[in-house]
């Protein structure tokens, strides 16, 4: 079983991997069950035609997937990145307990994001005999008040205490990067329970391809010769994509060089306001699958930008369809961050808060 509250049909961030992860394991031969929320991300809000206070149950291949609600706003401003995950887990934990003893797993997976849903995988691992297992894309406690979510020096030392405690009941805990391994061992865990399982790319279907006609260019009125700096994926505080607008206010008029941004989250309004008088930036919606690897096609550069405190807390998963795209990238990271220890010889990269 998977408790998690991304999956399909959301096209990226850890709802992309949860659900790559469980055709993987069922192309091994394993009956894979899961339990999960109303497609949200990465807007925060339930898209049609899924409603956000409904159970529903639904087959995805061969499958059973579970979708229980969850109360959220737009964008999941302040408190709500709490309410809404805290509104999930609530609902999710009596499904879940439910499921377990009609499933009778072996392994029961839990995704970090949501910690919140680690009492009910605990619970219920331990009532049926399954062995435990965390997912952790994103260490979600430290991330929220470093991004500014949430805030408070009691509020963040109860958090730790509760998170550490919630850790170390899992049979293992899997991470996607080594300094986040070496953040859960700073918490208190043992080196033999956490392994790193890096986040993947299609290769196959993410190819190096040659500088071609793409259709996006005409959809963005754009010459056939300019050049595109594009940034693909969530648009939220943590991208800190406000760095992008700056550096394309310094190039307007100078340059044939256009800024595309592709993808959705709470800070697309924001960014669009802030560019609206810039006639080099352009935004297209998120894009689904089939058009992924044309998308990424566009560019003659990939921008990756991160908030300055949030560099190791996650590692962003547009990392790999950059990489295998084969196009330059410039990304803002520090030194010690392992972000830059991963581009420093194969990209242009720069200071957080660095436009220059």
């Amino acid at each position: 079983m998977i408790h998690a509250i991304n999956f399909a049909p959301e096209l990226i961030g850890c709802g992309k991997y949860t659900t790559e992860l469980a055709q993987f394991l069922e192309t091994r031969g394993h009956v894979i069950e899961i339990v999960t929320a109303p497609p949200h991300y990465p807007g925060w809000f339930v898209r049609a035609p899924y409603q956000k206070g409904a159970y529903v149950t639904e087959a995805f291949g061969s499958m059973r997937v579970t979708r229980c609600p969850m109360t959220t706003k737009a964008g999941a401003p302040g408190l709500w990145r709490l309410i809404a995950p805290l509104s999930f887990a609530a609902a999710a934990a009596p499904m879940v307990a439910w499921r377990i003893f009609r499933f009778r797993p072996n392994v029961v997976i839990c995704v970090e994001p949501t910690l919140m849903s680690a009492p009910a995988a605990l619970i219920a691992a331990k009532l049926c005999g399954a062995r435990s297992l965390l997912h952790v894309q994103d260490l979600e406690v430290d991330a929220a008040f470093e991004v500014g979510h949430l805030n408070g020096g009691t509020i963040r030392r109860v958090a730790n205490i509760f998170e550490s405690w919630f850790l170390a009941r899992f049979d293992r805990v899997v991470t996607i990067s080594q300094k986040m391994q070496h953040a859960l061992l700073a918490k208190g865990l043992s080196p033999q329970k956490v392994s790193v399982l890096r986040n993947w790319v299609d290769t196959a279907a993410i190819v190096p391809e040659p500088r071609t006609t793409n259709a996006f260019r005409d959809e963005l009125g754009m010459p056939s010769d300019a050049f595109v700096v594009l940034y693909a994926g969530n648009l939220g505080p943590k991208q800190a994509l406000d760095m992008l607008i700056a550096a394309a206010r310094r190039l307007e008029g100078e340059y044939d060089i256009y800024c595309v941004i592709a993808g959705a989250g709470p800070m697309r309004d924001a960014l669009q306001k802030q560019s609206v008088d810039l006639p080099n930036v352009r935004f297209l919606p998120l894009q689904p699958a089939e058009r992924m690897s044309e998308l990424l096609a566009l560019a003659d550069l990939h921008v990756l930008t991160q908030l300055k405190g949030a560099a190791d807390l996650v590692l962003p998963s547009k990392l790999g369809g950059m990489l295998a795209r084969g196009r330059p990238i410039v990304a803002t990271a520090d030194p010690g961050t392992e972000l830059f220890e991963m581009l420093q010889d194969i990209a242009l990269v720069t200071p957080t808060g660095d436009i220059d």
